[in-house]
């Protein structure tokens, strides 16, 4: 399968390398300047899982499409939390898999962290677990969701009609003080200086 893969990639144009197992891969993703990774998930030495978490640990960046047999719900979510980009199972279309390669190169390497990370205030969205200098904190559902959006846009102003539009569901009618609601019981459990009100535009999450 590498093998044929590696051909009909170079055939497209690509420069591929090609690593048995997964400490090879692991080195060759941390030390080769590549593009973009193609990962299997089972592999001899180390998990595919392994390899991703290791280099998003390391905020390196490339992109990673996950390719594997494995093609349960939950192997796919456990792929893209451990911090891949993309998931594609086995048996495939080698028609879509370039496309999808193409897509992950159009978008470059910006910093995607598994991990959100905001001053001393954590969330892992694989675990659902948010904690406060090491402290974990219960959030609510709700709580969690609206936390979560704003962490992904650390020190940006984000306006209550993007909140409701991005945390609440349009199909259900929610009251016009509900983000000022949660907003409260956030700074209850976060501190009343996390989350900072702008006067007519939103909010923002304080990073010290």
């Amino acid at each position: 399968m590498a093998g044929a893969l590696q051909r009909g990639l170079q055939a497209e144009g690509f420069a591929v390398d090609v690593a048995g197992d997964g400490p090879t891969g692991l080195e060759l993703a941390r030390h080769g300047g590549y593009d973009a990774v193609i990962l299997d998930i089972m592999l001899p030495g180390l998990s595919g899982y392994r390899v991703v978490s290791a280099l998003r640990a390391e905020k390196n960046w490339v992109p990673v499409l996950m390719l594997s047999a494995k093609d349960g719900e939950y192997d796919q979510a456990d792929g893209l939390d451990c911090g891949a980009d993309d998931y594609l199972t086995k048996p495939f279309s080698y028609v879509v898999l370039v496309a999808r390669l193409r897509a992950l190169l159009r978008r470059g390497a910006p910093e995607r962290p598994s991990v959100l990370t905001v001053g001393e205030l954590t969330l892992d969205p694989a675990r659902r677990r948010v904690t406060s200098g090491g402290e974990e904190i219960v959030l609510t559902a709700r709580e969690y969701a609206l936390l979560e959006y704003l962490m992904r846009r650390p020190g940006q102003v984000v306006s209550k009609t993007e909140l409701l539009d991005h945390v609440w569901d349009a199909s259900i009618d929610t009251a016009p003080n509900a983000v000022e609601v949660y907003v409260g019981y956030l700074r209850r459990k976060l501190g009343r200086d996390a989350l900072e009100t702008v006067r007519g535009a939103g909010y923002r999450l304080r990073s010290a």
